[in-house]
């Protein structure tokens, strides 16, 4: 039994150590960016350009390019999350949750629930489905002034069963039940495509997560490429 501890308390220290991400028991939060890398993250879609600063992922627009996401490497479903963001006025942007991108829906395209990004007095933490034909999720969007420009803004997102929450600065904004959309896919920094207007800019940082569903934790990966049951086929 001894033994047995002490190589797993071992092999904990190596991934940690390794990853450079924190790592937690289930149930536990979890450090989804370790301040230095974008390890744990892959690039769908679009020419934006993510990079570290100051502790931050800043993703950059690009003339030309269509939306861009970094997205988690893992798929998660039941979840609590909470970030910090600060984004140029005049871009748009979002979080991806429970996203998915497949080769057999519109060439890999990422799509699904969309936490809303946006300069304020805007549509920040509502709900839109992203690239799946449906538009806003959140039927009804009266809640516009939870944003602060040219600020740090914290956000909280608990996602249970078909159950969506979401709270900009502690201002609760939505309560969403959607039982069509995808119940498992990829956490996504949105870069939103300008055209050729900008540059602009979006930070993000203090990005964690809890699993409230750790015991789908094996049968889930992967998911991610699989198409979302909730898009609408051309």
């Amino acid at each position: 039994m001894f033994k047995a501890t002490t190589i797993a308390l071992a092999l904990l220290a190596f991934l940690t150590a390794t990853t450079g991400l924190a790592m937690a028991a289930d149930g536990e939060w979890v450090d989804l960016f370790d301040g230095k890398t974008l390890d744990g993250f892959t690039q769908h879609n679009g020419t934006a350009t993510y990079r570290v600063e100051d502790g931050a992922i800043v993703g950059r627009t690009t003339p030309g390019s269509p939306n861009s996401f970094l997205c988690t490497d893992a798929a998660y479903d039941d979840f609590e999350l909470e970030f910090e963001v600060m984004v140029d006025g005049g871009l748009n942007s979002g979080v991806q949750i429970r996203s998915r991108t497949s080769k057999d829906y519109n060439n890999g395209r990422v799509h699904g629930p969309q936490v809303e990004i946006e300069s304020g007095p805007g549509e920040s933490g509502y709900i839109y489905g992203e690239a799946t034909g449906r538009g806003w999720l959140s039927p009804e969007r009266t809640v516009r002034d939870a944003f602060k420009n040219n600020e740090w803004n914290k956000y909280r997102v608990v996602a249970v069963g078909p159950r969506i929450q979401t709270w900009v600065n502690g201002k609760a904004v939505a309560d969403l039940t959607d039982l069509t959309s995808s119940q498992a896919g990829m956490i996504g920094l949105q870069v939103h495509g300008m055209g050729d207007r900008g540059p602009f800019e979006v930070r993000w940082r203090n990005l964690r997560i809890k699993d409230l569903s750790p015991k789908t934790k094996e049968s889930r990966q992967g998911i991610q490429f699989t198409p979302a049951p909730d898009v609408k086929k051309k």
